[in-house]
């Protein structure tokens, strides 16, 4: 199969919201237990910061990324008219 100008566009996308999306993961898990120390100086709902991210901070930060992928991927779908046909 050939691979068409749309096509490619549309996979440059994806790459795009990938990447991006799993810089945000990578912030989240890592870098922020990286400086978990320097984050519990300041406090959240009564916790340390750093407790809290990790806690239920990264957990919702994940949910939300999910959702953004699912909304994003629909949103790139009918832009490039790629996908299922209902």
């Amino acid at each position: 199969m050939k691979l068409t100008e749309q096509h490619r566009a549309y996979w440059r996308s994806n790459l795009l919201l990938t990447f991006s999306l799993l810089s945000v993961w990578f912030l989240v898990s890592f870098v922020a237990g990286y400086y978990a120390d320097e984050l519990n100086r300041f406090s959240f709902m009564s916790f340390p910061l750093g407790f809290y991210i990790f806690a239920q901070g990264s957990q919702i930060t994940f949910v939300i990324l999910i959702g953004i992928y699912v909304l994003a991927m629909n949103y790139l779908d009918r832009k490039y008219q790629i996908g299922e046909k209902r």
